[in-house]
């Protein structure tokens, strides 16, 4: 199916409630680069916090990828500023520090397979089990970054981990393909809806993410910046996941 037809379909996903995605237990969102939790999952999260649900959020990269010419951020202190982003974004949905997981994978050079995607997808695995999770979400397969394609590969080397949990991709990157983009049969799925509050929620976690969507980092002109429309579409009054095929 044609990119363009693909979205048509998930944006006419049947709404159902956070009981209908995750009938029972915890979950797990994987995120490839700190703010992609909040961008796709924050009405997720909050979801699930306000019905007692454990939540565990595992951040794959380093996050280092997106000011590689900061002289004021070299590596080290680009991580640190990009985890602490987490760490608020997740506050302000409720999420305390103690349930966020760094794998710290190379921002643009995360593996799809191979021993460090294996020890990644066996680490995944036993945050869900310590939080009895019954649903994994992950980044879409076909979301045009090589780390979103790897968090996907990393999560279903998991499954033969978690046998019997649920799981679910969310596009990020997917919306911008080529309409022409073939990316495979038609989804099945959900659509979340996301209420006026936890849309002002789910913004504030996004913007703590400031390195992200500001000039807090002013001398990497190169740098990465989310653009005010995709941060419009990510926190709207839905959210998407589609099924993933067990």
């Amino acid at each position: 199916m044609r990119a363009d037809a693909f979205f048509e379909v998930v944006k006419a996903l049947p709404v159902a409630g956070f009981e209908t995605l995750v009938p029972e237990g915890g979950l797990v969102v994987v995120a490839p680069h700190p703010d992609d939790e909040s961008l796709g999952c924050g009405g997720l999260i909050l979801q699930a916090l306000a019905g007692a649900r454990a939540v565990r959020v595992v951040i794959i990269s380093d996050g280092c990828g997106s000011h590689p010419n900061s002289k004021a951020y070299p590596h080290d202190r680009l991580r640190a500023l990009r985890e602490s982003e987490t760490v608020a974004a997740m506050a302000a949905l409720g999420l305390g520090a103690e349930h966020i997981h760094f794998l710290r994978l190379p921002d643009g050079g995360v593996p799809s397979e191979g021993p460090q995607a294996e020890e990644a997808a066996a680490r995944i695995a036993e945050i869900a089990r310590e939080a009895g999770a019954s649903a994994v979400f992950v980044t879409w397969k076909h979301d045009p970054h090589c780390d979103h394609t790897a968090s996907a590969a990393i999560v279903d080397l998991a499954r033969k981990h978690l046998p019997g949990a649920a799981f679910h991709a969310y596009p990020v990157w997917g919306w911008t393909l080529p309409s022409e983009r073939e990316v495979g049969p038609a989804p099945t799925g959900y659509r979340l809806a996301v209420t006026d509050d936890e849309r002002a929620a789910k913004r504030r976690a996004v913007e703590a993410h400031a390195s992200q969507v500001s000039g807090l980092i002013e001398d990497d002109p190169e740098g990465f910046q989310l653009q005010p429309d995709m941060i419009d579409r990510l926190t709207g009054p839905h959210e998407w996941f589609i099924a993933l095929p067990g």
